[in-house]
């Protein structure tokens, strides 16, 4: 199967949480995310992914869809908003709740992830604002199919996969994950219940844990550990 070379990239408290939110320090949750940014953009890929959650908080500002009554039922295929794209923002969004502004964030052409569910008119309003969306299934998404379409449809050899938790843990469960890029944070955060890295879905079949193997170790500036590990697939 062809499908981009995903990579992982993220960064977490000692014990694994990724919800900066609950370390109640703005200048230093600033100070980590320009670490974040900076380690990535030393790789070289051509679109980033990340879930419903962390669009909504971090990218669409928020911004509800103004939905207009579809003029014609819409087929569940492919809709490619910018031909001309090279850079890609990802979002999963199984039920089509994302708003946007524009058809791009951050210079990215945005790319909707949606199951056949959702509906003509959400379809209609994607259209209209010139973004990409493919589906991934009727009512969950299959991730393999996702990475075969976004390799066959976009010209994306290499995606940055940001979370959230869910996002990860269903990627990495499918075994669709080549290499993860860690920044270890010199935080212990505790929070109960708060997302951790990888997190699989109740409703997916966990399996084995997966094992890594470590390529590179650096300690940088303000107590960071950046750590790489590579994925063996059989």
């Amino acid at each position: 199967m062809k499908r981009p070379y995903v990579i992982c990239h993220m960064m977490s408290s000692v014990d694994g949480k990724i919800l900066s939110a609950n370390w109640q320090d703005e200048e230093l949750t600033k100070t980590f995310a320009g670490y974040f940014e900076k380690y990535h953009v030393t790789f070289t890929s051509q679109a980033w992914m990340c879930g419903r959650i962390t669009m909504e908080r971090d990218f669409s500002g928020g911004v509800q869809p103004e939905l207009r009554p579809a003029p014609h039922p819409i087929a569940r295929e492919p809709f490619i908003g910018d031909p001309n794209a090279t850079a890609f923002a990802i979002a999963v969004d199984a039920h089509g709740k994302l708003g946007w502004e524009s058809n791009t964030t951050h210079g990215d052409h945005i790319v909707e992830v949606l199951t056949e569910q959702v509906s003509n008119d959400y379809l209609y309003y994607l259209q209209q604002k010139h973004i990409s969306y493919l589906f991934a299934g009727k009512t969950e998404v299959d991730f393999t199919l996702v990475l075969q379409q976004l390799a066959e449809l976009f010209p994306i050899e290499t995606l940055m996969l940001e979370g959230g938790g869910h996002l990860n843990g269903s990627l990495l469960n499918a075994g669709l994950i080549d290499e993860l890029s860690l920044l270890l944070l010199p935080i212990a955060d505790g929070t109960p219940k708060s997302p951790t890295t990888f997190e699989v879905s109740e409703y997916l079949t966990k399996g084995p844990a997966t094992r890594l193997f470590l390529s590179e170790v650096q300690q940088l500036d303000n107590d960071v550990i950046w750590l790489k590990y590579h994925f063996k697939h059989s």
